[in-house]
């Protein structure tokens, strides 16, 4: 059986990357709650359904995109559960069709790897090229689940945290489509 620790509403005691560090910095800097649970390494949805259970939320799915010539990046939230349409994503956005960018520049650019991709690697200098993008949905929920940047660590927060106190310290415009 997978394993889900107890909710905690304290940082880890031992910091797993300098990102998942620099996550709990700024959550603190912004005074913004949170409830945290430590889980076994958490890589498909399937896997975060007993992380939302157990939160009392819904995990979002956070998809890391990029055009085909790789110059444009794209961190796209979406519900846990809604089906990824490329097609659908591009042409909301007015762009060519987009693609999954690989694994290597998601670490390169959010230090972090496949499964862990969350809004906060977008704390990283390197990410400055990387558009954010909601889906409206994702807006509409009380709470926000995600990774704290490894697929060990996942958070509840609440979403008007997001997106009033997170978005605006990461300099990022609040680009939503409904999908």
């Amino acid at each position: 059986m997978f394993y889900v620790s107890e909710v905690s509403l304290e940082r880890p005691s031992i910091y797993l990357s300098g990102l998942q560090e620099q996550t709990y910095d700024v959550l603190s800097k912004l005074s913004m709650t949170w409830q945290r649970v430590e889980t076994e390494e958490a890589i498909t949805m399937e896997d975060c359904l007993l992380i939302n259970e157990r939160l009392d939320m819904n995990m979002v799915k956070t998809l890391f995109l990029c055009n085909r010539q790789k110059t444009m990046f794209y961190l796209f939230i979406t519900l846990g559960d809604k089906p990824f349409n490329s097609k659908v994503f591009s042409e909301a956005l007015g762009i060519s069709r987009v693609s999954f960018a690989p694994a290597e520049m998601l670490y390169e650019k959010m230090e972090t790897k496949v499964g862990a991709a969350s809004i906060f690697g977008l704390l990283r200098e390197s990410t400055s090229n990387i558009q954010l993008v909601f889906d409206q949905d994702v807006l509409d929920q009380p709470f926000y689940g995600c990774s704290d940047g490894t697929t060990t660590h996942y958070l509840k927060l609440h979403t008007t945290d997001i997106i009033n106190k997170l978005v605006p310290f990461l300099n990022r415009d609040l680009l939503t489509i409904k999908l």
